[in-house]
């Protein structure tokens, strides 16, 4: 008996070991290579199939600042087509990927160095990934084996975007980029839109010939220890390219919306077409894919209801819509009955909800189940919660209520509320300040003037926001800005992107001096790249908005004080033409905003440094 047990143990062990080694064989991807060989003489490298990959999924951009790591794929992207936009902050690269995804409903893509190349991505990528954009990062990495080694540049690269990202990925064998890369541009546009990162290590990117030698041992080994590493290394070797050039689907795989149930949709029907006095609240996720933008605009001018738009719904109904309301919004609230919060959070943006009138009818939709109930537990509650797609929601809404409009009289109502304000508002604008100009003159100047198709990009936070409240988008899709991460320097990457994917469109940057200093190096690549914009520079020579409040309450200035720094003399030096525009100038503002657009036409970068009184964009008041 004993040495029944002694054999089943025996067995036991041997078993136990077989499985070790196959999942050993696995590992080492000796079972792989039993099947898919490694073309050892192939000239091919990885940074053509992730070009491949990319044109497969219609990317016409990749917006990088070069290095070592990335080479193969710029040099790809460009021999397939695609066009490699180069820039002076890797920031920028992701921020007009960014714009890139706004504007053209695809994935924007930028692509950086390790390490700092990637550590100087974080903040864009954070802002992405709170703007809801489709974005795919890509960054390059230290090779496979030299990781956590001390190599050049290597740093835990996953750990840092994991938090920020729907998906991360390490390249660690060439056969993994395509299926990869498609994943993650699904991923990307799946669901709540987000960005998405992959790195690929040096060695998944450079030809086998190339890569060989960085294996070969500089002595023979000598004992059986150097025997097994010089094995280990050239399985390694051949594992990393194994079956890379085998032909594999390249095209696009499906993505998942969420949709708004057909119960859902008849139960806002009923409520809508019961509402007095309904609100809807637009946020940026109404402009997402599928619905298109002009869909959009006609479903909710054939509904009626007022609409106060946020974010990148900015300009949704033109500039001079009955059912637009720019102002009294809180007011508006109070005595509404039913509010739809479309694409919308009750975050700071709403004071967490508390705005909301408790004895209203609220309907909330947003592709974030997370998003879509924040702050519901304190200081709000829906009547009807729907984890779906703005845009599509309203096209049924508008077909289940067709015949069927708003009373008239309460947008009305709203709207001879917002023109008093506006007249107000206007009026401080002829207001003459003691040193500068009247940056809210300068802003109405700046209104009157700008082309229908304009792209209004948003950059700073004192001038910004009276701009936020003076210019007015043309049309859907014709505002950028941050978003709730309230990002500074987004400037020069959204104008990169918004040019590109618009070569036709007037391009503005509106941008607060202290803001401007993130990006204005990307004169340069505006000359570069031949994508001419316009910036103008509220220029009051402080960061305006926290010393508002900062002297009052602490009573000191400190580190709020900036110079009036020649901006327009560092545009000229990066290529474009600057102009200053001083008290001086004010009967001229017209003139020069003119001549601007005029050099802007015919293919030069313009910035206009606009020395300004202070302004409180909160009532439009100005000091100097």
């Amino acid at each position: 008996m004993e040495a029944l047990g002694l054999v089943g143990t025996l067995e036991c062990f041997a078993g136990f070991a077989a499985c070790g080694l196959v999942f050993a064989a696995y590992k080492l991807g000796l079972l792989y290579q039993l099947f898919h060989k490694a073309e050892t003489r192939s000239p091919r490298h990885g940074g053509e199939s992730v070009a491949e990959v990319l044109r497969a999924h219609g990317v016409k951009y990749v917006f990088t600042l070069v290095g070592g790591h990335i080479s193969p794929i710029l040099v790809a992207c460009e021999k397939v087509g695609i066009r490699i936009v180069d820039t002076r902050h890797e920031a920028t690269a992701v921020f007009a990927a960014d714009a890139v995804a706004r504007l053209s409903g695809t994935v924007g893509v930028a692509a950086v160095t390790a390490g700092p190349g990637l550590t100087n991505a974080v903040t864009a990528v954070k802002n992405a990934q709170m703007a809801e954009s489709p974005l795919l990062l890509i960054g390059g990495a230290a090779p496979t084996l030299l990781q956590g080694r001390g190599a050049l540049q290597d740093v835990d690269q996953m750990c840092l975007f994991k938090p920020l990202c729907k998906f991360c990925a390490s390249i660690r064998t060439v056969r993994e980029i395509v299926p990869t890369v498609r994943k993650a541009l699904a991923i990307a546009q799946s669901g709540t839109p987000g960005p998405v990162f992959i790195e690929f290590p040096i060695d998944t990117l450079y030809p086998y010939h190339l890569v060989s030698k960085e294996f070969e041992p500089k002595n023979t080994p000598k004992g059986l220890m150097g025997k097994i590493v010089s094995w280990y290394l050239k399985n390694h070797l051949i594992n990393l390219f194994a079956g890379a050039w085998e032909t594999r689907d390249m095209s696009p795989l499906p993505i998942d919306i969420p949709q708004a149930t057909d119960n859902q949709i008849q139960r806002c029907i009923e409520l809508v077409s019961r509402a007095k006095k309904p609100v809807v609240i637009l946020g940026s996720q109404a402009t997402l894919p599928p619905t298109p933008v002009d869909d959009l605009r006609k479903a909710l001018e054939d509904l009626g209801i007022p609409c106060f738009l946020g974010g990148m719904s900015r300009g949704m109904l033109g500039k001079d819509s009955p059912i637009h309301i720019r102002q009294n919004r809180r007011d508006a609230l109070k005595e509404a009955d039913l509010v739809i919060l479309a694409g919308t959070v009750c975050d700071f943006r709403l004071s967490y909800g508390r705005v909301l009138n408790r004895r209203s009818k609220i309907i909330a939709v947003n592709r974030d189940k997370t998003q879509l109930l924040k702050n519901s537990d304190m200081f709000w509650k829906p009547t009807i919660a729907i984890q779906g797609d703005a845009g599509t929601f309203f096209l049924r809404l508008s077909k289940g209520l067709k015949g069927h409009r708003c009373p008239e009289e309460w947008p009305q109502s709203l709207k001879a509320a917002d023109v008093t304000k506006e007249r107000a508002n206007r009026a401080k604008a002829d207001e003459k300040t003691e040193h500068h100009l009247n940056p809210l003159k300068v802003l109405h100047c700046v209104d009157e003037l700008m082309a229908e198709d304009s792209i209004i990009v948003a950059d700073g936070g004192d001038f910004v926001g009276s701009a936020a409240h003076i210019l007015r988008p043309r049309g859907p899709l014709q505002w950028l800005d941050p978003g709730a991460f309230g990002t500074l320097g987004v400037g020069g990457g959204f104008a990169l992107g918004a040019k590109l994917c618009r070569p036709e469109a007037e391009v503005w940057i509106v941008y607060g001096d202290g803001s401007s200093g993130y990006s204005v190096a990307e004169f340069d690549t505006f000359t570069r790249h031949k994508t001419p914009v316009i910036a103008v520079v509220g220029n009051d020579a402080c960061w305006s908005q926290i010393s508002r409040e900062q002297v009052p309450i602490l009573g000191s200035n400190v580190a709020c004080g900036l110079a009036f720094t020649d901006y327009h003399v560092v545009a000229d030096g990066y290529g474009g033409k600057g102009y200053l525009l001083k008290r001086e100038d004010e009967d001229r503002l017209s003139d020069i905003i003119k001549q601007a657009q005029k050099e802007t036409r015919e293919g030069k970068a313009i910035l206009l440094n606009v020395l300004i009184g202070k302004t409180n964009f909160r009532d439009g008041s100005i000091s100097v």
